[in-house]
C-alpha cells in the first residue's frame, strides 16, 4: 500500500513538472533606447506573465529601477506556441500595449499595439 501511495505522489509531481508551459524561463529582449532586459516568464494563474529580472546596457549589467517590475501580463496560452490577449509595458516610453506572442523554438516574437500603431520585437531564450 505504501508503495502505491508513493507511486501516486511521484506521478502527480512529475505531471506538474511535465505541464510547465514552454514559454516559461528567461528571455532576452531586443535593445530599446540603448538597453535590454532579461524577462522571466512564469504562470500567473492560468495565464503567463513576465517580470524584468536583469537589465543591461553597452557597459554590461546595471541595476535599473525597473528590475522586479512586470513587463508582460495576462498572456493566454492558445497552444502551438501562440499567446494572446495580454499586455506589455514599454519602460522607455512608459506605455502599455495590447500584446500577443508567438514562440518557435528559442525565439519569441512579441507584438504590442495601441490602436493601429504596433511595435514588434524578437526575443531569444536565455534559459
Amino acid at each position: 500500500m505504501k508503495t502505491l501511495v508513493l507511486a501516486a505522489v511521484a506521478s502527480v509531481l512529475m505531471a506538474g513538472a511535465a505541464s510547465a508551459d514552454p514559454v516559461e524561463g528567461v528571455w532576452k529582449t531586443q535593445v530599446d533606447e540603448g538597453s535590454y532586459a532579461h524577462v522571466t516568464m512564469a504562470p500567473c494563474g492560468a495565464r503567463i506573465c513576465g517580470v524584468i529580472s536583469q537589465t543591461f546596457n553597452a557597459e554590461g549589467e546595471y541595476k535599473s529601477k525597473n528590475i522586479g517590475k512586470q513587463l508582460v501580463w495576462d498572456m493566454e496560452p492558445r497552444g502551438k506556441g501562440a499567446y494572446r490577449d495580454g499586455k506589455i509595458w514599454q519602460p522607455s516610453k512608459d506605455k502599455i500595449y495590447s500584446s500577443k506572442m508567438d514562440m518557435s523554438g528559442n525565439t519569441l516574437n512579441v507584438k504590442g499595439c495601441i490602436g493601429p500603431v504596433c511595435k514588434k520585437q524578437t526575443w531569444s531564450r536565455v534559459k
